[in-house]
């Protein structure tokens, strides 16, 4: 019993080892703070809206990169399950070339976030660049939109204070995820299903991708199997309320 016991605490030392590392590889090294959605959320005053996540056990679902040729089919799904979800866009090739399906996220009630115009790493780049980068996407977004979004995030999750700067000077707000299916580097629907469930959790933010062929086939058994372990399913702007996403601050689970 005493071994299994042991045995236990170095899984776990190990676990919250790889998670911190996971962190520092994902801000590129730097000391960037983050704050966790659950954390604003709780300590604000106010009405949450519809869904109150202080009571719910609440989950954001985000696709990243999109919108691409299968996004329609993800948005019937989404329609079909009542699921609201927030997409990250990418300007070039992407808000460019799928006008309208941007206008359908937006008029279906889904949240428009921002992912730069080329996918640049913003923390390889100068800060103009860095600029350029969000402000083409925000105003390509506005543009189909007439709204400006408040969320964006960094290619690879990759920030740095220049970023978060850049980010508060556009009224950003960087959002990180708590689980990736790492759905780009697989086509297997049942696995990318198996890795998003096994790191689900409450306030957790999911990072998938709509332009990859493995990923929208597996949404609708993600989205049965997480609504069958009780939880709701809200934008990443519903996790924080009542708070309010804060320009520069990134959040992470």
């Amino acid at each position: 019993m005493l071994l299994g016991k042991k045995s236990a605490k170095r899984r776990k030392a190990a676990s919250s080892l790889l998670a911190a590392a996971s962190l520092a590889l994902a801000l590129g090294g730097c000391s960037v703070t983050t704050v966790s959605p659950g954390s604003v959320r709780d300590q604000a005053e106010g009405e949450a809206g519809a869904t109150d996540c202080r009571k719910s056990t609440c989950i954001a679902l985000t696709f990243d990169a999109g919108p691409g040729k299968d996004t329609p089919q993800l948005l019937d799904t989404l329609k079909k399950e009542k699921v609201p979800a927030t997409f990250f866009l990418l300007g070039r090739n992407h808000v460019e070339r799928y006008p309208d399906v941007v206008r359908r996220i937006s008029s279906e009630g889904h949240e428009v976030a921002n992912h730069t115009w080329t996918h640049r790493i913003l923390t390889d780049i100068e800060r103009d660049e860095v600029r350029e980068e969000l402000s083409r996407t925000q105003d390509a977004i506005e543009k189909l939109t007439g709204r400006r979004p408040t969320l964006m995030r960094p290619p690879q999750g990759r920030t740095d204070d220049t970023v978060s700067e850049v980010s508060r000077d556009l009224g950003l707000a960087q959002v990180l995820w708590s689980v990736t299916a790492k759905d780009y580097a697989t086509t297997d629907s049942a696995l990318i299903r198996q890795r998003t469930l096994d790191g689900a959790r409450k306030d957790g933010i999911i990072l998938l991708h709509d332009i990859y062929d493995g990923t929208v086939p597996a949404v609708p058994g993600i989205i049965a199997e997480l609504k069958k372990r009780g939880f709701t399913f809200v934008t990443v702007s519903q996790l924080l309320a009542p708070a309010k996403a804060e320009p520069g601050e990134v959040y992470r689970p």
